[in-house]
C-alpha cells in the first residue's frame, strides 16, 4: 500500500480504467437501488396521487444538476465532484460545504442501503447482514474500480428485468376497489420531490470518479445524461404502475410496495424475485456509494479539509484504500447505533445543498455547452434550495447542525494552521 503523501507534493493519481458504458452503469446502479426500494412509499405519503408529478419535478431538478455536473466534470476531470468544482470556481469555503454535505449525507445513505439489504435478505438479522455487506463491498472496492464497475453491471443486468416485470404486472393488475385518495397539495408534492431526489443522486458517483474515467470530456457527460434519462423513465413507469395497482393510501403505508403488487398471486416466485432484486439493487447502490464517498473523502484530505492520512492510495489496484476503509468504519458504526432508515430526508438535504453549490460553480464558467446555459444553472440552484427547505423539519434541522459542526471544525483547524505559520 502507498503511504499518504506529504503536504506540498503531488499526490499519486488514480487510474483511468472506466469507459463510457461502465460509467453509465455505475450511475444507473447507484440510483435504482435507492429509488425503487426506499423512497416511493414516503413520497406517496406526501404527494398522494400526484406522485408522478413529484417524480417529474425531481427529475427536472436532477437534469439541471446533471447539466452543471457534466460541464464542471469536463473542465475539472478529477475525483471529488462538486467539492473540487466549488473550491476551484468559488473558493475553499463553498467547496468545503459541498464536500462535507456530500460525505455526511452519503455516509447515511450507505447505512440505509446496507440495512435495506439486510431487511430483504435476512429479516431478523438485518443489522448483521448489513455489516457483512459493508465489509464485503468495501473489499470489492479495494480490488479496483474496474471490479466495482463489473459487479455493478452484473447487478443492474439482473435487477432491471425484474423491475420491468413489476411495471407490466402493476399495470395489468386490477385496480383496488377500496382505494382511498390522500389529501394532496403543492407543498406535499414538493416535499415528495425532495425525498425522491435521494433516488436521483446516482449520477454524482460518475462525477466523483472523474479521475478514473477515460476521455472524461466526452464520457462523463454522456454517462451522466444516459444514467439519468434511463432511471427517470423507469421511475415514472413505476410510479404510475404502483398507484394503479395499490392506490395511494396502500402505497404510502407499504414497507415493500413492489412485492405487494404480487400479494394476490398464487405463486411465490414473483415475490421472491422482487425480494432478490431488492437485495441486489441495494448492494449495487451501496457498492457505488462507498466508492463515491471514498473519492470525495480523498479529495478533501488532499486539500487538508480532512486528515491527510486519508490520502493513501493502494498503488497495486489504484484505489484510495484509507478513505474507503474510513468510510466503512463510520458506516458500520451507524449501523450498530442508529435506526438509519429514517435518514432519507437527511441525505436528501445534504445532496441538494451539494448540487446548489454545483449550479453556482457552473454559473461562473465562461464556456457554455448546449446542455448547460446559465439560465439552467439559476433554475437548478433555485430548485435545489426550494426542495431542501420543503423536506421534513427534523431532517433539515439535523443536517443544518451537522453542517454547522463541520464549519466550526474547519474554522478551528484553519485558525491553528495560521498560528503555526
Amino acid at each position: 500500500m502507498a503511504m499518504a503523501h506529504p503536504p506540498g507534493t503531488n499526490p499519486p493519481g488514480l487510474r483511468r480504467q472506466l469507459g463510457g458504458f461502465d460509467a453509465t452503469t455505475v450511475g444507473i446502479g447507484s440510483m435504482i437501488g435507492a429509488g425503487v426500494f426506499v423512497v416511493f412509499a414516503p413520497a406517496a405519503a406526501s404527494a398522494g396521487s400526484w406522485l408522478p408529478l413529484a417524480v417529474a419535478i425531481a427529475g427536472f431538478v436532477a437534469y439541471c444538476n446533471a447539466a452543471a455536473s457534466a460541464q464542471l466534470a469536463a473542465v475539472h476531470p478529477h475525483s471529488g465532484g462538486t467539492y473540487i468544482y466549488g473550491r476551484r470556481q468559488l473558493g475553499p469555503w463553498p467547496g468545503f460545504i459541498a464536500g462535507w454535505s456530500f460525505v455526511t449525507g452519503k455516509i447515511a445513505s450507505c447505512a440505509a442501503m446496507a440495512l435495506t439489504f439486510g431487511l430483504y435478505a435476512a429479516p431478523g438479522f438485518e443489522t448483521a447482514a448489513a455489516v457483512a455487506a459493508v465489509v464485503a463491498l468495501t473489499v470489492v472496492n479495494l480490488l479496483g474500480v474496474s471490479r466495482t464497475a463489473l459487479m455493478t453491471r452484473i447487478i443492474v443486468s439482473l435487477v432491471v428485468p425484474v423491475l420491468a416485470f413489476v411495471v407490466v404486472a402493476a399495470f395489468a393488475a386490477p385496480a383496488p376497489s377500496d382505494a382511498v385518495q390522500l389529501p394532496t397539495s403543492w407543498l406535499g408534492v414538493l416535499q415528495a420531490a425532495g425525498l425522491l431526489f435521494f433516488a436521483f443522486a446516482g449520477y454524482a458517483r460518475v462525477a466523483t470518479m472523474g479521475e478514473e474515467v477515460r476521455e472524461p470530456q466526452r464520457n462523463i457527460p454522456a454517462a451522466i445524461f444516459g444514467s439519468l434519462g434511463f432511471t427517470l423513465a423507469l421511475y415514472l413507469l413505476l410510479a404510475w404502475g404502483l398507484l394503479a395497482a395499490l392506490g395511494p393510501t396502500a402505497l404510502a403505508a407499504s414497507a415493500a410496495p413492489l412485492r405487494e403488487v404480487f400479494t394476490a398471486s398464487t405463486s411465490a416466485i414473483p415475490a421472491t424475485a422482487v425480494t432478490i432484486a431488492a437485495a441486489l439493487a441495494s448492494l449495487g447502490a451501496l457498492l457505488a456509494l462507498i466508492a463515491g464517498v471514498g473519492r470525495t473523502t480523498l479529495a478533501m484530505a488532499r486539500e487538508g479539509d480532512l486528515p491527510r492520512a486519508l490520502t493513501g492510495i493502494w498503488q497495486r489496484f489504484g484505489v484510495p484504500y484509507a478513505a474507503d476503509l474510513a468510510t466503512a468504519v463510520v458506516v458500520i458504526g451507524l449501523l450498530l447505533t442508529t435506526d438509519v432508515l429514517t435518514v432519507v430526508g437527511f441525505s436528501s438535504f445534504g445532496v441538494l445543498i451539494y448540487y446548489a453549490i454545483a449550479n453556482l460553480s457552473a454559473f461562473t464558467l465562461t464556456h457554455r455547452p448546449w446542455h448547460s446555459p446559465r439560465g439552467l444553472n439559476v433554475v437548478g440552484f433555485i430548485g435545489c434550495v426550494l426542495l431542501a427547505l420543503t423536506l421534513p423539519t427534523t431532517s433539515v434541522l439535523t443536517m443544518v447542525a451537522v453542517l454547522a459542526a463541520g464549519v466550526l471544525g474547519r474554522v478551528v483547524v484553519v485558525g491553528v494552521r495560521r498560528r503555526r505559520s
